[in-house]
């Protein structure tokens, strides 16, 4: 055997090893949260967006941070808002994974999006509140804060939600991938544009 046999095969030089991608995170383990694009730069910074569904309630021991955690588990929270469904975090949690799997299977878009999408078209702009002038009560138009917008198109989504699959066949999976489909096209037949509607039409009367 000779010798040029016997010696051992250069090893790759490490700019020739192709380098691995950090894992990332996906939320209920398959939707991507990076590369989530948004249209209304003044809910941007309350409408976040990460791969955790269940903080554990760790945002209710400081006022406004619920704005710091997932989009997500705030719709899960505001479905968990009814009679029905009160303390059953992990019966919302599978209603929104599965109405998520309903969304990308009609839209074939990631519903992480698709919700972002859905809360900027149903947060209201303007609405009203009432002043007392000398014992009347008169109806004022003003702005709405950023953060309650979010708050309010969320509210309307879990309402939508609730009514569309409430002693009806339609289930609540479907009723809410209905809705958030909808609502991200900006559909005003829809429940959640349509309350945003009406609330920016009677403060528009207001003014």
């Amino acid at each position: 055997m000779s010798a040029d046999e016997d010696a051992p095969e250069p090893e790759e030089s490490a700019d020739e090893v192709p380098e691995e991608e950090p894992a990332r995170a996906e939320l209920f383990g398959e939707w991507s949260v990076t590369n989530i694009e948004y249209s209304d730069p003044s809910t941007e910074r309350y409408i976040t967006v990460t791969p955790i569904a269940h903080t554990m309630g760790r945002h209710s021991n400081k006022q406004f941070q619920k704005s710091e955690i997932s989009v997500v588990e705030r719709l899960i929270n505001r479905l968990m808002q009814t009679d029905e469904n009160t303390g059953k975090k992990q019966l919302a949690t599978s209603i929104v994974s599965d109405a998520f799997d309903i969304v990308h299977e009609r839209t074939e878009e990631n519903p992480v999006q698709v919700l972002v999408q859905a809360v900027e078209n149903s947060a209201p702009r303007e609405e009203t509140v009432r002043l007392k002038y000398g014992g009347i009560s008169v109806p004022k138009a003003v702005d709405v804060a950023p953060q309650r917008r979010v708050d309010q198109a969320l509210k309307f989504i879990a309402e939508g939600t609730y009514g569309g699959s409430f002693k009806t066949t339609t289930s609540a999976e479907e009723a809410l991938a209905s809705l958030l489909i909808g609502a991200a096209n900006n559909d005003v037949s829809t429940y959640s544009v349509n309350q945003k509607e009406e609330k920016e039409r009677v403060a528009a009367a207001a003014r």
